[in-house]
This record gives structure tokens, sequence and C-alpha cells, in this order.
């Protein structure tokens, strides 16, 4: 890494764009695989830099390319995807469409990636390839995945990958990153408890299933606390239950479904053989069948050392060393960047969102990105590309 670490000025005029853009991409949401308007505005953004536009990866993808001589090359991510959720503020640049709001701030992780890619495209001042990764679908449907099994990295090979998101939670001027994980893995699963269907009035004419589902819902409880070691971290969550249709009838089934969460893929793999075991045998014990779909879903997001450090200089240069946290907890949540992570050495970070009063949660139907913070992120980007792709 080259000791000329810049604090790049950005221009009143970019950062009056920035929210510009962050507040229209706001007003007009997009769901997983359906960016298309988002794509539409990203990809003539950097055409009119100049900058080489690809389309199609992942469907509605974006990759802006842009070279600046023989040098290594780098990734920088954002994701554009909305949430299907109803906003609930009261704000001037609020949804448009009901049922879909930026609830987790990607219109402002889009708004400062393209913030940063105007400015390295008008200084210039690297050497080497930027690639800029505009992903769809982070929200559940795996946008990183489908970019990277569509040749992501084949066609854009990348030294390092990096990715950023807001954190509520975390002063505003501040960046937390670590060395190792950032966020859990996540995993669902669906349990089918069948039984025999009979007479409320008469259950020992039947098997009923809710007598086994009640002692699931407990027993699985007892993998994070009773079978995983206190030293590593698991959540197993059950979040529906699905069962009857009329009062006095015992249904023939019921299906419980939920989520996992964890960091070791070891504990990973444990989880799922023993929530397969338990549900077995519970169910046999009351005669029932249980039948278990367990579905893999995003990996943990874990940093590479060496990207890790290096970010962690740029952004102590950028912001102050006091303000840059190394060693906070991991999220428990999950991030699909984690499946760039496993394809290609990188970090990802934290950039703290709460202004003088704290800001609403992620996911949070009155949630809003916080424009005060659109400088620090895009000139954290426009820092990272001049310190790790040097003026030779």
């Amino acid at each position: 890494m080259s000791n000329r670490i810049s604090k790049p000025v950005m221009e009143a005029a970019l950062v009056e764009s920035m929210v510009r853009w962050r507040r229209d991409l706001h007003a007009h949401p997009e769901l997983a695989f359906h960016e298309f308007r988002t794509s539409d505005r990203v990809a003539a953004s950097l055409s009119a830099l100049g900058i080489e536009v690809h389309r199609g990866l992942g469907r509605t993808g974006v990759v802006g390319t842009l070279r600046q001589g023989d040098g290594p090359a780098i990734g920088l991510r954002a994701d554009m995807d909305a949430l299907p959720l109803v906003e609930l503020g009261d704000i001037a640049h609020r949804s448009i469409h009901q049922g879909r709001m930026h609830a987790c701030g990607h219109d402002g992780h889009t708004a400062m990636l393209l913030g940063a890619a105007q400015h390295l495209a008008r200084t210039r001042d690297f050497k080497g390839t930027v690639h800029l990764i505009f992903q769809p679908a982070e929200e559940n449907e795996g946008g990183a995945r489908a970019m990277v099994e569509e040749g992501l990295f084949t066609r854009f090979p990348c030294d390092g990958v990096y990715g950023m998101h807001n954190w509520p939670g975390l002063p505003a001027g501040q960046l937390a990153i670590n060395d190792g994980p950032m966020m859990a893995a996540l995993d669902t699963f669906e349990i089918e408890v069948t039984g025999k269907g009979a007479h409320a009035a008469m259950p020992h004419q039947g098997i009923d299933p809710f007598m086994s589902v009640a002692q699931l819902v407990m027993a699985l409880q007892t993998i994070p606390s009773r079978s995983v070691s206190a030293l590593e971290s698991a959540v197993v969550s059950v979040t529906q239950i699905h069962g009857g249709d009329a009062m006095n009838v015992i249904p023939d089934s019921v299906v419980v479904r939920g989520t996992v969460r964890c960091f070791s893929e070891d504990v990973r793999q444990h989880i799922e053989a023993r929530l397969q075991s338990i549900c077995a045998m519970t169910a046999e014990a009351h005669g029932a069948k249980a039948v278990v779909s367990y579905r893999r879903g995003y990996p943990a997001t874990v940093n590479t050392s060496r990207e890790a450090h290096l970010a962690y200089q740029v952004a102590a240069q950028l912001v102050g060393h006091g303000n840059v946290v190394q060693g906070i907890k991991p999220s428990m949540a999950s991030e699909d960047f984690a499946f760039m992570l496993q394809a290609c050495p990188g970090a990802y970070l934290w950039l703290g969102a709460d202004g003088p009063q704290a800001s609403k949660p992620l996911h949070n139907p009155r949630y809003d990105f916080n424009d005060s913070i659109l400088v620090t992120g895009a000139a954290f980007w426009v820092s990272l590309v001049q310190s790790l792709i040097p003026v030779g």
C-alpha cells in the first residue's frame, strides 16, 4: 500500500448531485432482479463519464470499468434493490410505489459509488483498473451469488473487492471494520410434521401434530444453548407456524419455518445435523413424522486479513484513528457480499449513520438514509482507489 493516502475534496456540486441521485432512487424503489429503472440510471451516469459499461450480469447488474494505465485492479460494490415494505415516514422523497421502499439504504450506497465514480473519472488520480459493481437483489435473493456464478471475477478480475453498508447505531463520521467476521451466515428451514387428523373432542382417535410442534419449538432452542460452544455465536429462530382450518378439527399436518444464523461453517453443519435429528425423534416420540427442508442461504461475511488492514489504514487517514472501530461485534444479520468474499479477497465495512438523533433501524418502515454521510462514503472509495492503485 502506498503512503500516499489523500483526503479527497468532494466538490459542492458533486455532493448536491449525490443527494439528488439518492432521493430520486429512494422515491423509485425496485425489488430484487427488477431494478430496471435504477440500472438504466446507473448505466447512463457511468456512460456520461466515459466509463465502460457492462450490463446484464445478474440480470439487472451493472459493472462500470475505469482504466488508467497498467496496475492492479479492485472492485467496489454497491447494492441497488429495495424491500417489499410499506413506507410510513413523512418525507418529501418518500416512495411513490406502495409496498416498496428503500429501508436499508441501498439508495445511498448506489449514490455514494456514483459520486466516487464521477470524482475518479474526472481526476484520474490513480494507476490501474477500478470495477464499479452495482449489484441487484441483495435482499434475500442472492444477487451477488448470481453475478459471481455468471462470471463476475472472470470477466472483471480483481485483486480485491470491497463493500460498505451504512450502519445505524454507529455515529456519523465513524467507520467499523474487522479482520474476520462482520455478518452471520443465513440458512432457512421448513419442517412439516404429519400426524393423523381427528375431531378436537376425540384427540385419542388421531395423532396431534401440534403436540410434536409444541415440543419442537422448545427443543430447537437447545441447539445453540446446549449443542454449540458458549464461545461460538448461533441463533435458531422459529418464525412461522401454520396448521389447521377449523376450531374443532385437529389437522393432519403442521408446518414450522424459521432461520439459522452463525459464523462458523463447522457450527453451521452441526446445527443442520442436530435440527434434522431433533425433529425426527421428537415427532417419532408422538407417533408423527417430520420432514425437514433445510436451505443454505448466505454464507458468513468474513473479511480477509490483508484487505481488512488496508481498508483500516485508509479509513484511519480519512476520519482519524479514533473514528475507526476495530473488533466491533459482528452482526447476526446477513449480507450476500459474502459470496463475493468467497470468490475474491476483500473487506466489508460499516459506515456510521447516526446524526444528532439516532437513525431509525435498518428495515424499519420509517428509516431514511442520512444524506450527510454520502460525502464520507464516496471519499472513502476514492481514497481506497488512490491508495491501493496509486499513481506511479
